[in-house]
């Protein structure tokens, strides 16, 4: 087993992963604060996060920082922020909790055959499918803890638009998933 190296773990791509789980009792927190100044800095806080997943994606492979323990936080973090953020939607928005269940079985249902893959020596990458299932998520989570209207744009009807779409593309690109693994153990 590789040892990882004090350098490694303190990686800036690393830090930034770490600061993405860290935020989430935070966001969760803020969730539930009433007053919209609450959501829009909870809003503007989620959106912040989610988007050090480009970031210390980008940075890993531009600094030639790759680590197996950013391998697999990276793509924990991003789970455990899509999914509790889902979660704690149902009650602070009143989403249907079977949308968060179809989103967020998929989530384990993919990583749980990516772990399969890995042990066959098989890699299934992200697909495109996966990234805008990804982005639509991150988009429609923001507009529902924003919740609000502006400009006369109701951003709880705009999200909850942008969830179906990312409920979609997560049983599409699911179902992908699931049909290249099968195609590999097969051929």
């Amino acid at each position: 087993m590789e040892k990882l190296s004090r350098q490694q773990i303190l990686s800036l791509p690393n830090g930034l992963t770490i600061i993405r789980i860290l935020a989430i009792p935070i966001i969760l927190l803020l969730l539930f604060m009433p007053g919209k100044g609450y959501q829009v800095v909870t809003a503007l806080l989620f959106l912040a996060v989610a988007l050090t997943d480009t970031l210390d994606g980008y940075l890993a492979r531009r600094r030639n920082m790759v680590t197996t323990l950013g391998k697999f936080l990276d793509p924990l973090a991003d789970k455990l922020l899509i999914a509790t953020s889902l979660i704690a939607l149902i009650p602070a928005r009143e989403i249907p909790f079977w949308i968060v269940i179809v989103i967020v079985g998929r989530e384990i249902a993919v990583t749980g055959l990516r772990g399969i893959a890995v042990s066959q020596n098989m890699v299934i990458s992200a697909s495109a499918l996966g990234k805008y299932k990804t982005v639509f998520e991150v988009i429609s989570i923001t507009l529902l803890i924003y919740n609000g209207v502006l400009l006369k744009i109701d951003f709880y009807q705009v999200g909850m638009g942008l969830l179906w779409v990312s409920m979609g593309l997560a049983v599409i690109s699911g179902t992908d998933y699931f049909k290249k693994f099968l195609e590999r153990i097969i051929a």
